[in-house]
């Protein structure tokens, strides 16, 4: 995610369009060696190489997270919880949104992203293995297109390895993204436990868990994806029996003749 903040518009554009640029120029460069080399499988290069540096990434983030979760003493938590947090009490707002001009209406903001100083190594690991699943579930997509790419480089594309790739995809998209749902909001309310006692006006009175869709549509995606090289593994066996077929059909004649 590409995130940048200034006082004026024009500069947080500027710098999401250097960034843009920079992405755009390792494509061209990875793009140009390609060519370079007389590959006829341009897309293919680049995109097997452009997914192995996120799989690169993902791991190298993933020991990040790991090793900082044996190491600091403070766990960053993103997660939905039930306590809310008032706005300021200086910031201009209506309370019924009722004001005779343009105004804000007051209101809370759940607290969901924040750090938790000095917590227990259960707590780090809990946030841990959330950020985790999430790293996980970001990945992903890489890795199925880094299979696709490399099976049909190979002439290979209609087959097994691709089929077992998406349809593992689509299992591994359905755990991560329930997991990760679940683990953002038990990490985030078990961290205000921790710091604030039972009788405190702080303390989340239960767990707020939720579930998106989103897992469930990108893991039948992945699965109707399935279904199509499936469907085309079958193509190219009945293509190769029917050929095998017609070369054997092809030798007895010459024999008779």
């Amino acid at each position: 995610m590409l995130s940048f903040g200034s006082d004026e518009l024009w500069p947080s554009l500027l710098n999401i369009g250097i960034a843009l640029v920079v992405i755009t120029l390792i494509v061209a460069v990875v793009v140009w060696n390609s060519r370079r080399r007389g590959s006829r499988t341009v897309a293919l290069d680049a995109a097997l190489t452009l997914s192995g540096w996120w799989i690169l990434l993902g791991i190298l983030s993933a020991v990040t997270y790991i090793i900082k979760a044996f190491t600091v003493d403070w766990a960053e938590l993103d997660g939905q919880t039930y306590v809310s947090i008032d706005w300021p009490a200086n910031l201009p707002c209506s309370e019924f949104g009722d004001s005779a001009t343009t105004m804000l209406t007051c209101g809370s903001e759940p607290l969901t992203e924040f750090t938790i100083g000095n917590a227990s190594l259960g707590l780090r690991l809990l946030a841990a293995a959330a950020q985790l699943g999430t790293l996980a579930l970001t990945t992903m997509p890489a890795v199925i297109l880094a299979v696709i790419c490399f099976q049909t480089l190979r002439g290979r594309v209609f087959s097994q390895a691709v089929t077992r790739a998406l349809i593992g995809g689509a299992v591994a998209v359905l755990i991560l993204g329930v997991a990760t749902d679940l683990l953002g909001g038990i990490a985030a309310t078990t961290g205000l436990r921790e710091v604030f006692p039972k009788d405190s006006e702080w303390y989340p009175s239960a767990y707020q868990l939720t579930v998106t869709p989103l897992p469930f549509g990108a893991a039948l995606a992945l699965v109707a994806l399935a279904a199509v090289f499936r469907q085309g593994t079958r193509l190219e066996q009945d293509r190769a029996r029917l050929q095998r077929e017609t070369e054997r059909l092809q030798k007895d004649t010459e024999g008779l003749v």
